[in-house]
């Protein structure tokens, strides 16, 4: 018994040291505008006439708006989980995108945005991002979204072509 309640607080003070203790850095602001699974608008209100600045979540991809019916409703869980409330965007090696959106790991209580939407089956993990700080988490949340047969793994529905099978196909068009 004694032995079996020393390996039970060895193993608490090993999953403690394993915690990350630095708070997160970023900045905190408020999302005003949804534009799809995988991008936000964010006011920039440093400015006389505040414009929205797109911010993209780093290491998602979510189906295209036009991907019927998987777009909208990742675009739907992103509204649900952000609009209107107050986010940390934590930023990582490469700052902007080919659009000139800003990239961000969206943080809202705690909740990493990004990898929820994953492990919920409404985006893909991006692993050839060159942003990789929540690389692992992201692979794991889409083979427990796979596994499980949520959102677009849905076996009945499954999405059928990758966000950038489906872009590539309907440019050609």
């Amino acid at each position: 018994m004694k032995t079996r309640i020393i390996y039970l607080l060895m193993a608490c003070i090993l999953l403690a040291s394993c915690q990350n203790s630095n708070p997160r850095s970023g900045q905190l602001i408020r999302v005003e505008r949804v534009v799809s699974g995988q991008t936000i608008e964010i006011a920039d209100r440093s400015l006389a006439v505040p414009i929205l600045e797109p911010i993209r979540l780093i290491g998602i991809q979510a189906p295209d708006i036009r991907q019927k019916p998987w777009g909208q409703e990742a675009k739907t869980q992103l509204e649900r989980l952000t609009l209107g409330q107050e986010v940390l965007l934590e930023f990582d090696v490469q700052e902007k995108d080919g659009f000139d959106r800003q990239l961000a790991y969206i943080w809202l209580n705690g909740i990493l945005v990004n990898e929820y939407l994953v492990k919920q089956g409404w985006a893909l993990a991006d692993i050839d991002f060159i942003n990789t700080k929540y690389r692992e988490l992201f692979i794991n949340a889409q083979e427990r979204a796979r596994l499980l047969g949520v959102g677009i793994w849905n076996p009945d529905q499954p999405m059928r072509q990758t966000p950038t099978q489906f872009r590539n196909q309907n440019l050609q068009k």
